[in-house]
């Protein structure tokens, strides 16, 4: 069961248990946690700022789409980095969140699998799935150096009625019990700073990605920007993070910002 909208209790902050040296501060409402921290990072802030909100009124995914969230049914936050890696390493960041937020939940989804680049799914093998956690990396220029604001919004407490797409859904849907957000933030922040250390190791970052990514060896069609359609089987994750598709003419490969979508065909 979920919770009703009337009964959904507010995050605790005194009960979270942040990683050491990272800030988290809670908002009643804000339009869109990665605006906020983008924001502070522009205006000298330090790494490690967490910004979770309540209500996101017009939080954005990629491509700029916008949403809404109903008020305390998810976990909706943004994390400012300044990752100490190579630029080559940078496009690593949104399959590193994925992967952090995946092992977070593993233990409460058992079906719980990651479609590239920057979704996490439930999935029954179909490797279509039903979308639990949306994610959007930005790179921002600030005087001290880039940094990355790295957000994250998860389906926790929705009702059916509440998702925002069709093939979504929440924590509470999957397990079929109440979720208790201030304890699972917690979990997704603490899996996320551990992991870090991925960065490091882009090899055994993009094994561990592959092995519970359900796009890999699928048929899928990557629409291009420009309306273009190619199909092919995604066949696996290179050196930089980029899918690389097979077809009857050969592989190509494409990055996370070039494509619109990639979807099962």
């Amino acid at each position: 069961m979920t919770h009703s909208p009337a009964e959904r209790p507010p995050l605790d902050p005194a009960r979270l248990v942040a990683p050491i040296g990272w800030r988290v501060e809670v908002e009643e409402a804000t339009p869109s946690t990665n605006a906020v921290v983008a924001a502070r990072a522009r205006g000298g802030e330090e790494p490690g700022l967490v910004v979770v909100t309540e209500h996101q009124t017009a939080g954005r995914g990629r491509l700029d789409r916008v949403w809404e969230t109903p008020a305390r049914s998810s976990l909706t936050f943004s994390v400012l980095l300044r990752p100490d890696v190579p630029p080559t390493s940078w496009s690593w960041l949104p399959l590193l969140t994925g992967y952090a937020v995946q092992a977070a939940l593993a233990d409460r989804l058992p079906d719980i699998a990651l479609k590239w680049p920057n979704d996490v799914l439930v999935d029954g093998g179909t490797g279509v799935g039903r979308k639990v956690c949306g994610i959007l990396v930005e790179r921002v220029e600030t005087e001290a150096g880039p940094m990355a604001v790295i957000g994250c919004g998860i389906n926790v407490d929705q009702t059916l009625d509440e998702l925002p797409i069709a093939l979504a859904t929440s924590v509470a849907l999957e397990t079929g019990e109440p979720v208790e957000r201030t304890g699972l933030l917690g979990q997704v922040l603490g899996s996320l700073h551990g992991l870090q250390g991925l960065l490091d190791d882009t090899e055994s970052l993009r094994r561990a990605y592959a092995d519970v990514c359900v796009t890999l060896g699928k048929t899928v069609d990557v629409h291009l920007p420009g309306g273009e359609v190619r199909r092919g089987e995604a066949l696996d994750i290179d050196a930089t993070g980029a899918l690389v598709v097979g077809t009857d003419e050969g592989a190509f490969t494409v990055a996370a910002g070039d494509v619109v979508h990639v979807r099962p065909a």
